[in-house]
Parts: C-alpha cells; sequence; structure tokens
C-alpha cells in the first residue's frame, strides 16, 4: 500500500466520520476551553473545507425540516451579541460591535466548522519536517487601497501593513526560474497527454510577476491536439476580438451585452469543434462563477475569456500582491488575535504568520469575545414580538447535542439560503427573497510537493486544464512574510494550487441547475476519487523521469465548498432580504452580493450599525 493512500485512509476516512470523531465530546463551551494542543485544524488534511460533518445538522433543517433535536441544555450563558457565522464577516461584525459598544461586551461566535474563517481557510503542510503554508479558499485582498475607509480602518487596526505585500510578494520569482503560462491538454478528452506553452486565456495576468505565453498563437494552435478543422477555428478564436463583430459601432455596447459569448463563437466566428468551444468554456475559470457558456460577449471580454487580447487586472496601485501565505486567513486570524489576545503570539498580522494558535483559548470563560466551533446554529428566535424583544435565543448543535444561549442581539453572518430555515418568524417575503439568493460551489486544492523539479522542466508557473477536473494548476503565490520563507530552488518542497470552479454537463443550462448538479456531484466523491483524479492530472502533465506521484506528493488537502461565490437573486431581492428583523441583523458577502473579504467587512459593518 502507498503512502498517500494510507493518508487517504487517515487523512480521508477518519473526517468523513463526521464530528463524532472530532477531539471533544462534551458541550461546546466546556469543550473548547479543553482541548489540548493535539486540536489544531490548520494541520488536517484530506476533505477540508466544508468537511465531512461540517453541514450535517444544516443540510437536515434544511432539506428534511428537522426540528426536533431532543432534549435541549440551556447552558444560562448571555450575550450581548451572538453571531452566527465565523468566517470574515463574522469576525468583523463581532469586532465592530465591540468597537462601537465597548471591548466589555460578551459576544459568542458560533461556527459549524472545526476552524474559523469560513472560506479563509488556512492549510499546513508538512514535508520533510518543514510547515509549509497555503491556503484553501479566500485568496487575496483585492485593491485594499480602493476599499472604504471602514474596512482601511480594521485592517490598521488588526496590524494588516498593506504596504509590506510590495517587499514580500517576490515578483521577479517567476521570471527568474523562466515560469510561464500554459496549457495541458489531457488524453482522456483530448486524445493526448500535451503541455502547450500558451495559455489561450487571461487567467494567468491574476498572478503578479508569471511570464505569459513563450509561443504566438499560430504556432500554438497547430500544436493543440485538434482536428484540423479544429486547429484553424482555434487560430481563427484567438485572433478574434470585437472588431470581428459586423453591426454599427453605435449599436456595438449594446449588442455585446445583450449576445452570448457562445452566440459570438458559433455565428460570428463558426466554431463548432467540441475541443475548441470546451476550451472556450473554461477559459474564465472562476472569474464569474461560471462557464463561459453562461457570459455575454461584454463579460467574456472582460474576464479575458479565449479570444479576446490578454490584459493587467488590476491597476498599478492595486496589483494583485495583498496575500498572505495561508491567504486571507492571515486577515481572519489578526481579527481573533485582536480579539482574543491569549490565542497566540504576535503583535500584529505579520508576527501570527508562524504563530500557532491556542484552540482552547477560542471559547475560554474568561474571553469577551468566545468562539465556537463544530457548533449549527438549527434555531435563532425571539423572546417575544420581533418589534419589542429585548433577548433572542439561538439552540446550536454540537456533537449531536442540542444546547440553546440567550443574546440581546444576534448577528447572521453565514449563508443567505439557510437563513429562513433557522430564523423562526420571518416576515413572508423577506424569507422568499433569502431563499433567492445562491452560491456556486468551488474547489481549492492544496498539493504538497518534496520538489518542483518538473514543473520547472516544463516551465509551468500555471497551466490551464479544460479537460480536467481542475482546470488551473499553479504554483502557489510567492510571499515570504513573519519568518516564513518560500520555496527558494526546484530542490525544495513547496505547495501547488489546483483550482477547480465546476460548472454543469448541459452547456447553455441555467446557472442554478448547473450549481446544483455541480454541488451533487462535487459531495458525492470522497477523498480517494479526488486522488486518483490529482494522480492522473499531474502524473499526464509532468514528466516521467522527474515527476512520481507517490515519490514527490507528500500531502494532499482538498477544499470543497459546495457554496463558493455568493451569487444575487433577481430583482432587489438581495436588498429585501437583508433588512433588519427585531434583533435580528444580516451581514455576508451574500447581503451585498460579492465575494471578496472587503465586501464581507462591509456587509458586517452595516449589519451592526443596523442593530442601533
Amino acid at each position: 500500500m502507498s503512502e498517500i493512500t494510507r493518508r487517504d485512509f487517515i487523512n480521508g476516512m477518519l473526517m468523513a466520520a463526521g464530528s463524532s470523531m472530532l477531539p471533544f465530546q462534551t458541550p461546546g463551551h466546556a469543550a473548547m476551553a479543553a482541548m489540548g494542543p493535539s486540536y489544531y485544524p490548520p494541520a488536517r488534511t484530506g476533505l477540508r473545507g466544508s468537511h465531512p460533518g461540517s453541514n450535517d445538522h444544516a443540510h437536515s433543517r434544511a432539506w428534511n425540516q428537522r426540528s426536533d433535536w431532543g432534549p435541549t441544555t440551556r447552558l444560562g450563558e448571555s450575550y450581548d451579541l451572538l453571531v452566527v457565522g465565523g468566517g470574515i464577516s463574522g469576525l468583523s461584525a463581532a469586532y465592530f460591535y465591540q468597537q462601537k459598544h465597548g471591548k466589555d461586551k460578551k459576544v459568542l461566535i458560533l461556527d459549524n466548522h472545526d476552524d474559523f474563517g469560513g472560506h479563509a481557510k488556512r492549510n499546513e503542510h508538512k514535508i520533510n519536517g518543514n510547515t509549509l503554508i497555503s491556503y484553501g479558499g479566500s485568496q487575496t485582498l483585492v485593491e485594499p487601497h480602493h476599499a472604504d475607509p471602514v474596512v482601511r480602518d480594521l485592517l490598521r487596526d488588526i496590524g494588516v501593513d498593506l504596504e509590506r505585500f510590495k517587499t514580500a510578494y517576490d515578483v521577479g520569482f517567476f521570471k527568474r526560474n523562466n515560469l510561464g503560462a500554459v496549457t495541458y491538454f489531457n488524453e482522456k478528452v483530448f486524445g493526448q497527454d500535451k503541455v502547450v506553452r500558451h495559455p489561450f486565456c487571461n487567467y494567468p495576468n491574476y498572478i503578479e510577476g508569471l511570464l505569459g505565453a513563450k509561443i504566438s498563437n499560430e504556432e500554438a494552435a497547430k500544436l493543440a491536439p485538434l482536428s484540423d478543422a479544429g486547429r484553424k477555428q482555434l487560430l481563427q478564436v484567438l485572433n478574434g476580438g470585437l472588431h470581428t463583430i459586423k453591426v454599427p459601432e453605435e449599436e456595438l455596447r449594446n449588442y455585446i451585452r445583450t449576445h452570448s459569448y457562445f452566440d459570438y463563437m458559433n455565428n460570428t466566428l463558426g466554431v463548432d469543434d467540441p475541443g475548441v468551444m470546451r476550451m472556450a468554456r473554461h477559459s474564465g475559470l472562476d472569474w464569474a462563477s461560471t462557464g463561459t457558456d453562461l457570459m455575454s460577449i461584454a463579460a467574456a471580454s472582460r474576464c479575458g475569456a479565449m479570444g479576446f487580447a490578454p490584459k493587467a487586472v488590476y491597476d498599478e496601485d492595486n496589483p494583485y500582491i495583498h496575500h498572505f501565505p495561508d491567504g486571507n486567513a492571515g486577515v481572519a486570524r489578526a481579527l481573533v488575535k485582536k480579539m482574543i489576545p491569549a490565542v497566540g503570539k504576535g503583535n500584529n498580522a505579520e508576527d501570527l504568520v508562524l504563530s500557532r494558535f491556542d484552540y482552547g483559548k477560542l471559547d475560554s470563560s474568561g474571553n469577551t469575545v468566545r468562539i465556537r466551533l463544530n457548533s449549527t446554529a438549527v434555531n435563532v428566535r425571539h423572546a417575544g414580538k420581533p418589534a419589542s424583544s429585548s433577548d433572542v435565543f439561538v439552540n446550536y448543535i454540537n456533537d449531536d447535542q442540542s444546547y440553546q444561549v440567550k443574546a440581546k442581539g444576534v448577528v447572521m453572518a453565514c449563508y443567505n439560503m439557510i437563513i429562513p430555515h433557522i430564523v423562526s418568524g420571518l416576515p413572508r417575503e423577506q424569507a422568499a427573497a433569502l431563499r433567492l439568493q445562491s452560491k456556486s460551489p468551488l474547489q481549492y486544492t492544496t498539493v504538497g510537493l518534496k520538489n518542483w523539479r518538473a514543473l520547472k522542466e516544463m516551465e509551468i508557473g500555471v497551466a490551464m486544464s479544460p479537460g480536467n477536473m481542475h482546470q488551473a494548476v499553479l504554483m502557489d503565490f510567492p510571499v515570504s512574510m513573519g519568518g516564513y520563507e518560500y520555496t527558494k530552488s526546484p530542490d525544495d518542497p513547496c505547495v501547488i494550487q489546483m483550482i477547480s470552479c465546476p460548472y454543469g454537463e448541459t452547456i447553455g443550462a441555467p446557472r442554478l441547475e448547473q450549481f446544483r448538479e455541480a454541488r451533487f456531484k462535487m459531495l458525492g466523491l470522497q477523498f480517494k476519487n479526488y486522488e486518483d483524479e490529482i494522480r492522473s492530472h499531474l502524473g499526464g502533465m509532468l514528466p516521467k523521469e522527474l515527476f512520481d506521484f507517490d515519490r514527490d506528493v507528500a500531502s494532499i488537502s482538498v477544499n470543497r465548498w459546495a457554496h463558493g461565490y455568493a451569487n444575487g437573486g433577481p430583482g432587489d431581492s438581495t436588498s429585501i432580504g437583508r433588512q433588519p428583523f427585531g434583533r435580528i441583523t444580516i451581514a455576508n458577502s451574500d447581503s451585498a452580493p460579492g465575494a471578496d473579504a472587503k465586501t464581507a467587512m462591509m456587509m458586517a459593518s452595516r449589519a451592526v450599525k443596523e442593530m442601533g
């Protein structure tokens, strides 16, 4: 039995057993305080993100309308604020509340996962005795210099120095190592395993300093493993653009807004080769959380889908470099440290990069802010009439046991779609509006490699992979800070990112239908399925004389987010859904809607202000 298969059993099957296998079996507040140093979720590999067991109780409530959870223990705990959801929005809500009302105010944060941060997930990989840090979700502070002063003030207060990233991010890394953007065509879909040194899209421009295509459009089209007709069509697409659309100039703006990218491909460029269309569909990846089959021509042009000229993604004042080694988990950890000082050592966000947090401190009775993990809220109700009630009761499930606490106010910082199922008495129109909000599935897989000689040989900084589950494979962002050093030599270990934005099988199907189909498929797979896919992907892409999966892969963390990017509902449903309800307000990035950390913080600020 190979090492990776053994790890499959240890890290995949153990977690699949659910919350009953976690290191505590007692009520949340006592269990968290009693946890020893062995409880450290960032070091767990296998199925992560929304890990097995994390959504079981929420799904029972939403799918099966379960309401009987057995005897409920009333803990006698009372808080000034209770926050449902420990992601960046929930953590920010707790921070803003104490900033407004005083640091002596008592706050409890409930989260259904075994770690805080929500999508801002820290992944650690132990390789040859060294700890390598990566991220399993929320990636980067996007354009932070354009953020609202509320966000900039928060970042400054928790010790995030935006100027530091100018030196922490090694922009010259890719050029020094001659790493560029390529496309990997796999045998299963395209008939042969082949790497072509051209990305066929704009996606690599999200990586600052990465080298672009190393060959011309003409040469790239000739090398693509397509039929003769397919290669001709591919070149036609690569040399396409808005100039190929024959409508009067005064009509062009409206035309590209109202006509689909696939119509443009089919009818303007005359493309029908299935291989070319597949490349085109995956060329936007997670830019809009859907395949390009659901994009307008204008949207496809903005994101740089196949056939539109590559372009810089962000302006010079906001390069895509504001990235901690653990992504926005670095921000989440800094927020937690600000509110619970005893959790770790360090005076600012950079100091915390290598700090191993003591999770036993999160729910200590001496804290003014407490974070209770593995705890799913299943009922939130006012003590009386919402307009006049002074308290809100919150029931949650921890280790299959039901508990109740009380708070003067509640911020719902969880997914919008679950709120109607757990908040009692919501107005019918508001509940209906919340149900119209949606989220697309997303997957960030981090793989610990013992060396990256094969990637260096193939000159791969990022590999677009239209035939695979993970449509992009990339070297992690080259960031060194807080004593943490990014990989220096191809002989050193590293972490690579494998990104999957799963779409439905039916091209052109409505997005919600595609989301449901992709989500169902994602959650139905076991760790072994993902491991086999990664084995096939890396084994087919990298030269066998330099890469052997069982020898060179040290660890895998599959961060599955069945509910990933926020997608707003139709009309004004988003603004209707986020309205305050008595002593309950709604944060989360869904309520914007948006899909970045700045938005999550702004929605937290709004929700706290609405509490009065």
